[in-house]
């Protein structure tokens, strides 16, 4: 027996389906898993570009004859969206399985988002593990049934079952052979001629799938009172237990297709049917048009954010146990960007010149908040790029700030080079920055095309984003040193003042990757409590209650010298001894 967390369990039960490939792009709270799964004997593993490109690598794979595990967050379902639907029509090949991982709550995305509706409209069978232990014995059998069914699978998850450790019992891996892979255009050819066809195999599996999951082992009624009766799935059933002991659960291990006889069933052993979920009515709607009759809650049920057993109580008017209350002089920790961060310059500069700035999805997005407030828009991965070129189309002809996109060297290949492409076509003006730190940060450092480190640092090699830029049209492109205030300043200034479209790349290391300190910085006596360097907003500094006075956190420091730049009494200064 072993603890593991939602995603360690998904890979393991991949590993022991006998799974070869994993493709992916990493995303909170996905990442973990392709991560575990290319840790395992005989399989390869790598991150690709973005989503869509991940499903199409599987897909290929899966045509081939392998099985196959591609792993997304629910965000990134939609950047895959195109390949997936498609894929529902002309089947797999080994098997193909997908993970969904969804964030109600949104612990660390720009939207809530139920991947149940994929599954629906994609017509993709849907498995909804709500612990470890689930996680893995669902995947593993998925890549079986999605053979059985000649359809991918999906494993939709949520960021408790991804990252909540629960008992397992692992196994062996059972290797399989390749599916013998036979030229068919009427299968994999999906032209109009073709995929009529596909489409009616597509609905007569549906037909199968919803006898199949009728009497599939991975639904599961527990009859306790006739009371009150419970529709659930996921991490909602655990909230469940907890919330409502006594009430009797249909736990739905198969979200997509319905058991639609055996609910029926359930709603008429007890006296009032209630549907918990997280975020969204995908289920409550989805019961209700079995024409069985569910209940509204007493006390209402939140339809934003993540449910917990709280939360359910207080629907029914349960008084929730007593908890000991946190201390009221408990710092405050609000998110920043790292002391030391390379993107922090940048956005203090873009502060100063009071520039429009479109962002972009990554760690830097917190140059949106106080105290450098240099962050106007972000929307989704690489619309920083295309909305700076929809802003310079809407204020051409007119007097108007600096307009200056930002966007991070993974996400910039995610999707930022084809918004950049599309922006030269159509000989579009702006500036774009990209902030490249070397890795994929906010994820967890992954490798991505413009390091060229691979999930399994197989040999690579490492693109080069300057000469990729000028390829594509570019002609102003400048390389900088984010850590020199005054290079960072006269490139914005510069590029901004050009009249065609110009891309800066401000390249440094983030700081996490080698952890490399310096010798710290100390503010001298000479201080003047202006208050500029606080405005930098690095963790290490803070400010003196008594007096104002700066002072600088020699443990959190790590001696980059950004805030001595901005020292304009040169009252910050190093520890380091001569020839240091």
């Amino acid at each position: 027996m072993e603890l593991l967390s939602g995603n360690e369990a998904i890979a393991q039960g991949a590993w022991e389906a006998g799974c070869r490939i994993g493709v992916a792009y990493p995303g909170t709270p996905s990442t973990e898993t392709l991560e575990t799964f290319a840790k395992k004997d005989g399989v390869y593993a790598e991150w690709c570009i973005n989503e869509k490109v991940a499903v199409e690598v599987g897909v290929g794979a899966s045509a081939a004859g392998a099985r196959v595990l591609a792993t997304m967050k629910h965000v990134g379902v939609n950047v895959a969206a195109d390949p997936l639907f498609t894929t529902s029509y002309t089947g797999v090949g080994g098997g193909f399985v997908v993970l969904a991982a969804d964030d109600p709550g949104m612990y660390s995305s720009q939207d809530e988002q139920d991947s149940h509706y994929y599954a629906l409209s994609a017509h993709i069978p849907m498995l909804d593990p709500s612990d470890s232990a689930e996680a893995l014995a669902f995947t593993r059998d998925a890549f079986d049934l999605s053979e059985q069914f000649d359809t991918p699978f999906f494993i939709r998850s949520s960021v408790r079952v991804s990252h909540t450790r629960t008992p397992v019992e692992c196994g062996q891996r059972v290797e399989h052979d390749l599916v013998p892979y036979e030229t068919n255009p009427a299968k994999w050819v999906m032209m109009p001629a073709f995929a009529k066809p596909r489409r009616k195999v597509q609905l007569a599996r549906l037909e199968q799938l919803e006898q199949w999951v009728e009497t599939c082992p991975y639904n599961k009624v527990e009859y306790k009172g006739t009371s009150i009766g419970v529709v659930c799935a996921g991490a909602c059933y655990q909230h469940v237990l907890e919330a409502l002991p006594e009430a009797s659960v249909f736990k739905l291990g198969v979200s997509y297709p319905l058991p639609k006889e055996a609910l029926r069933d359930f709603a008429s052993e007890v006296d009032a049917v209630y549907v918990v979920e997280e975020a969204s009515t995908y289920l409550t709607d989805a019961v209700r048009a079995l024409g069985i009759d569910v209940a509204n809650f007493p006390c209402g049920l939140p339809r934003d954010g993540e449910m917990s057993p709280g939360l359910i109580r207080a629907a029914f008017g349960v008084e929730a146990p007593a908890h000991q209350a946190a201390p009221d002089d408990l710092p405050g920790r609000p998110p920043a960007l790292c002391a030391g961060c390379p993107h922090r310059l940048v956005f203090k500069e873009l502060s100063r010149m009071k520039a429009v700035v479109t962002g972009d999805i990554g760690c830097y997005t917190l140059g949106a908040l106080p105290p450098l407030s240099a962050m106007d828009t972000t929307i989704d991965m690489g619309a920083s790029v295309s909305m700076s070129h929809g802003f310079e189309l809407a204020w051409a002809g007119t007097e108007h700030r600096p307009i200056v996109a930002v966007i991070g060297d993974s996400t910039f290949a995610h999707s930022g080079l084809s918004a950049l492409i599309s922006t030269v076509y159509n000989k579009g003006a702006g500036t774009v920055c990209v902030l490249d730190n070397r890795t994929t940060a906010m994820t967890g450092r992954q490798g991505n095309p413009f390091n060229g480190e691979t999930l399994q640092h197989r040999p690579s090699r490492e693109l080069d984003m300057e000469g990729v830029i000028r390829a594509i049209g570019v002609e102003d492109v400048r390389t900088v040193d984010p850590n020199d205030m005054k290079a960072v300043r006269l490139a914005l200034r510069e590029a901004t003042r050009f009249d065609e479209l110009s891309v800066i790349v401000f390249r440094s290391p983030c700081v996490l990757i080698d952890r490399i300190k310096k010798p710290v910085y100390v503010v001298a006596d000479t201080c003047t409590a202006c208050g500029v360097c606080s405005t930098l907003g690095c963790p290490a500094i803070a400010t003196r209650e008594e007096d104002g006075h700066a002072i600088i956190d020699a443990s959190q420091c790590i001696g980059c010298g950004q805030c001595a730049q901005y020292c304009a009494f040169k009252s910050i200064v190093s520890t380091a001894k001569e020839g240091e």
